[in-house]
């Protein structure tokens, strides 16, 4: 009697050993009982397609396919038609203790530049990690990884309510999805309300004022201020750099004993505007239009006012020691009366 080793087509493990008796045919008939498979064909360890039972010897190890050509079992199966064609068989994986079940070609056909394409292109590159049940174990988050899955069956992104498109797009960069990244960050920036860029109210701007803590730092710069009250407003350290504070109609703005020390409010046009005994200590006021202005009073230690237009500015009282007059449009007259 004679025995012969049969091993799937290119593989050479799990073979069987069984006797051989009758035909060729009984033969392919034990083996697919055998080795779980719906047996066609024969090949000798050459890839020799055996057509006769009387060829076979005794201890041959004979390779059983299902219709399939020979793959040599030294290959690990991974010939050029299995890589294009034979990438059916499924896989499960173990995404963050969640199971997913796909299948190969799933995986690697899509986006074959992606992680997940080089990690299941050919077997156990990579030396993939698997679980008690053989599921591909992947540290990752599950509810981030669905839509991925999803967008590489079918090609559509579907998030569910709830998850964070953020999420989803990061997973996408981790595994190398591009096209999918592209897309997201498209829908993220979409998602987005477009910004507000319609001006303040003077009370809505003066409400938002006496809400800020005084160590805040505020930023107004080029806003319109066009006839704005503000008395004793606390302002210090904001940034107002080119407002506008001339209303057409002849309203003076009032920013009478305001807090605005270290205020930026270079540029600004103020013309006639009252900040009669306010702090503008360490202040900058470079190139502001302050004709007419009412500064009697006003703290203007250290402040910038080079640049400034100060005619018929009233400085009577005004506390400018250390401030900076370089370059004045309008020289300063005695009966501007500066302390």
């Amino acid at each position: 009697m004679r025995r012969v080793t049969l091993f799937v087509n290119g593989t050479s493990k799990n073979g069987k050993v069984v006797a051989v008796y009758g035909t060729l045919s009984d033969l392919l008939s034990v083996a697919s009982n055998k080795l779980g498979i719906r047996a066609c064909n024969l090949y000798n360890g050459k890839g020799g397609l055996i057509d006769d039972i009387a060829l076979i010897r005794d201890d041959d190890v004979l390779y059983v396919s299902e219709g399939d050509a020979f793959i040599d079992p030294q290959s690990d199966g991974k010939t050029s038609d299995d890589i294009s064609g034979s990438h059916t068989d499924w896989l499960t994986l173990n995404i963050g203790g969640r199971l997913f079940t796909t299948t190969r070609s799933t995986l690697v056909s899509k986006e074959p530049d992606s992680m997940l394409a080089h990690m299941f292109r050919e077997t156990d590159v990579w030396g993939n990690k698997q679980d008690e049940r053989g599921a591909y174990l992947i540290d990752r988050s599950p509810e981030y990884f669905e839509p991925i899955l999803n967008y590489l069956r079918h090609g559509q992104i579907i998030v569910n309510e709830g998850i964070n498109l953020l999420g989803v797009l990061e997973e996408a960069r981790f595994f190398g999805i591009e096209q999918m990244a592209e897309q997201l960050e498209v829908a993220i920036k979409n998602s987005h309300p477009p910004e507000d860029h319609s001006p303040l109210s003077r009370k809505e701007f003066v409400r938002f004022l006496l809400a800020t803590p005084t160590k805040s730092e505020l930023r107004c710069q080029g806003a319109n201020l066009q006839g704005v009250k503000m008395l004793c407003s606390n302002a210090e350290g904001a940034s107002l750099k080119g407002c506008n504070f001339e209303d057409p109609s002849g309203l003076k703005a009032n920013l009478e004993g305001a807090n605005l020390k270290g205020v930026d409010m270079e540029g600004s046009q103020m013309t006639g505007i009252n900040l009669r005994v306010a702090t503008l200590k360490n202040a900058k006021l470079k190139n502001c239009n302050l004709r007419g202005a009412t500064l009697a009073g006003t703290d203007l230690e250290n402040c910038d006012l080079s640049g400034c237009d100060l005619q018929e500015a009233n400085l009577r009282g005004s506390n400018v020691k250390g401030a900076i007059f370089e370059e004045m449009l309008t020289p300063l007259h005695m009966s501007q009366s500066v302390r």
